[in-house]
């Protein structure tokens, strides 16, 4: 089983002078639900190498036992520092991938056409996808082959904007998770706020929040299982 998870380069929060870039527990606990299932895991960002980290993400109030050993886990770190560039890989060579979130996501990956290529060809090859918290975001340019957008009539979560509005964000993001999903005709749906949430819909997993991210590379662990 090969997994490749999907990484934001992008490390600007807005206008605001503030750091962002991935949410280290939506990467580090999925990675150890993959590498623990024997997985072989790749990573890759936009623009290759180290990608940003958000700083609040590493906080202590936000730190879990799996982001606590993916930073003592030298082989997870070395994968980290040398993500591969996405316009390198497609979805020929993976089972499955995955697409932690962060804020970073809704700046570059939504608009990347290495990204937007790399999910739409993903699905139709039969294989299964997943995106947590904002990263259901990036769906927002792909497409199903009728040319509807990807999300429409899907069940789907995302990021909600209760959640935005709790992390003071809502009028600093280029658009609301929430909003965007429910926009594009998906069949958006949530749980509270900051409580676990995950739907899969045919080889489509969405994870609501970082609580989200161990069961929806699960839900995606589950579905390789189905379709391998």
């Amino acid at each position: 089983m090969k997994v490749l998870i999907v990484l934001t380069s992008h490390d600007q929060l807005g206008t605001t002078g503030r750091k962002t870039g991935f949410w280290l527990e939506e990467l580090a606990a999925p990675y150890y639900r993959f590498k623990d299932a024997g997985a072989d895991i790749v990573l890759a960002s936009p623009k290759g190498g180290r990608p940003p980290l958000d700083p609040k993400s590493n906080e202590p109030d936000f730190q879990t036992d799996d982001t606590r050993r993916f930073e003592s886990d030298p082989g997870a770190t070395a994968a980290l520092d040398g993500t591969v560039r996405l316009d390198t890989v497609s979805a020929d060579g993976f089972d499955a991938v995955f697409y932690p979130g962060g804020h970073g996501p809704l700046w570059d990956l939504a608009e990347d056409e290495h990204s937007i290529r790399l999910i739409e060809a993903t699905l139709r090859a039969g294989k299964p996808l997943a995106l947590v918290c904002h990263a259901p975001g990036v769906l927002r340019h792909t497409t199903a082959p009728d040319g509807a957008p990807l999300v429409q009539g899907r069940r789907v979560t995302g990021f909600t904007n209760g959640e935005e509005a709790a992390v003071g964000l809502t009028d600093v993001v280029p658009y609301l998770v929430e909003d965007e999903l429910t926009r594009l005709g998906g069949d958006y749906s949530k749980a509270g706020d900051w409580e676990p949430y995950v739907l899969t819909d045919g080889l489509l997993v969405t994870g609501q929040n970082p609580a989200s991210s161990a069961p929806a590379a699960d839900a995606l662990l589950t579905l390789v299982t189905q379709t391998g």
